[in-house]
């Protein structure tokens, strides 16, 4: 079966497959990590709620466009963790090749957005919490509390701990979203005519569509994939099988999770003409439908699948972006990068840059959760996470067809037929965020 990136098959190596060593015989199931991290990070409730939405706006109409989305992610991931394997480089270092704006637009990004990012993540996670356990306590204090969790978690917890915990509550997520799909008994004849690429008949179609396909699992989590790749103990191209299997049931996951939601807004919603309000408070609406129709234990069991949607997103970020920070911090020390064999025995996880991002993470947004979120900072937040996507496709696409990347493991071209349209969607949704927002009022 043809590779969907396009690029050169790597060939089977004789060594050993023991998870110590670097290069296994051939990709297996085994293996896989990193993806089901992806997958569990990049899915937060703000990705659910979008796909319910658009189930409830247009049925089954833009199944299509939830496949094709996992599909341009695949392109995303794989490209990062190709680079990784192929070159024995990081993403940052790569990036901080191409030019000294790169490393700018990553430290204004990562400070901004994760100020305002740790806000969201923790209020997110508390709002199944306190619709659970109403009576315990604020919806303040459930945030500030799954904030010092995830990063007493993070702190002292290596990849390994932290991959088996991903992967659990991935399970629950799992379980969850496939029970509600299953409940509300999709009628699967519509199901599998919502996989023809047709718009729907209203205005903005089109803009609705390129969001739902951009909104589909992740944003700097996809360069985050290959740290994690790195910190499972891939350092070398002999893994590279292993990674894109792992990065397929990444989507796979991510695919399912989607699907089930679009399955829900199709049929609990759009059947029945009920709007719900865009974000996590969508959730909670929904939790009350389900309780209405299928009684209070299934709309419990929803809120247990909330929760670990939104709390994965939170100790995912918490880990993988202080990776990539961490990764930055080392670059411009005295002694340059941090190696992948370093990476993999959990160096980079114990350094100071790692836990300083850490505490970014955690404690300047609770005072966002009390004080509320200044507009400006709001505004800059989104325009930057708009760019973000156009930025990793446009310089993965530099950097794989470049000699800074082994001739063997350089873009075929699938792969960069879909980084180039995985970079004009993104820049498309980048231009309209930007132009959506209030600058008047930001002057």
């Amino acid at each position: 079966m043809a590779d969907i990136t396009g690029s050169p098959r790597d060939t089977d190596t004789d060594t050993d497959t023991d998870l110590n060593n670097a290069s296994p015989r051939k990709s297996s199931w085994k293996y896989i990590g990193p993806g089901i991290v992806v997958a569990a990070t990049g899915v937060g409730a703000g990705d659910l709620v979008a796909t319910l939405i658009a189930g409830s706006n247009f049925g089954y109409t833009l199944l299509w466009a939830a496949v094709v989305g996992c599909l341009v992610k695949i392109s995303l991931a794989e490209a990062a963790g190709r680079w990784h394997l192929s070159t024995g480089r990081t993403l940052f270092d790569g990036w901080a090749s191409l030019g000294r704006w790169t490393t700018w637009f990553f430290v204004v990004y990562v400070v901004v957005w994760g100020f305002v990012y740790g806000a969201a993540a923790m209020s997110s996670s508390a709002l199944p919490l306190q619709a659970l356990f109403p009576d315990v306590m604020d919806l303040k204090l459930w945030a500030v509390a799954c904030g010092l969790v995830g990063l007493v978690f993070v702190w002292f917890n290596k990849y390994a701990v932290f991959e088996k915990v991903m992967t659990v509550l991935v399970g629950v997520m799992f379980v969850v979203t496939v029970y509600l799909a299953i409940r509300v008994t999709p009628h699967l004849g519509e199901a599998f005519a919502g996989l023809l690429p047709v718009l729907p008949d209203e205005k903005d179609s089109v803009l609705n569509t390129l969001g739902l396909i951009g909104g589909v699992g992740g944003t700097i989590t996809l360069a985050a994939y290959g740290y994690w790749v790195n910190a499972k103990g891939w350092t070398n191209t002999g893994w590279m099988k292993v990674m894109r299997l792992d990065n397929r049931v990444a989507y796979l996951t991510t695919g399912v999770f989607v699907v089930a939601m679009l399955f829900v807004g199709a049929e609990l919603l759009h059947s029945a003409n009920v709007a719900i309000a865009s974000g996590d408070k969508g959730l909670i609406q929904l939790s009350d439908i389900l309780e209405a129709k299928y009684g209070t234990a299934t709309a419990k069991f929803f809120l247990i699948g909330f929760f670990a949607t939104s709390f994965t997103s939170l100790i995912g970020v918490w880990h993988g972006v202080s990776l990539m920070f961490a990764d930055f911090v080392s670059r411009y020390r005295s002694d340059g990068d941090v190696s992948g064999a370093e990476v993999a025995s959990g160096e980079r996880e114990r350094s100071w840059p790692f836990r300083a991002y850490l505490l970014w993470l955690t404690f300047p947004p609770i005072v966002l959760l009390f004080q509320g979120q200044p507009f400006r900072l709001i505004i800059l937040y989104g325009v930057l996470g708009a760019a973000f996507l156009p930025f990793l496709a446009g310089t993965l696409l530099w950097l794989l067809n470049s000699s800074r990347t082994p001739s063997q493991w350089r873009n075929g071209a699938l792969s960069n037929a879909m980084l180039v349209l995985a970079g004009l969607l993104f820049l498309v949704l980048c231009v309209k965020q930007i132009w959506d927002q209030p600058w008047s009022e930001f002057f």
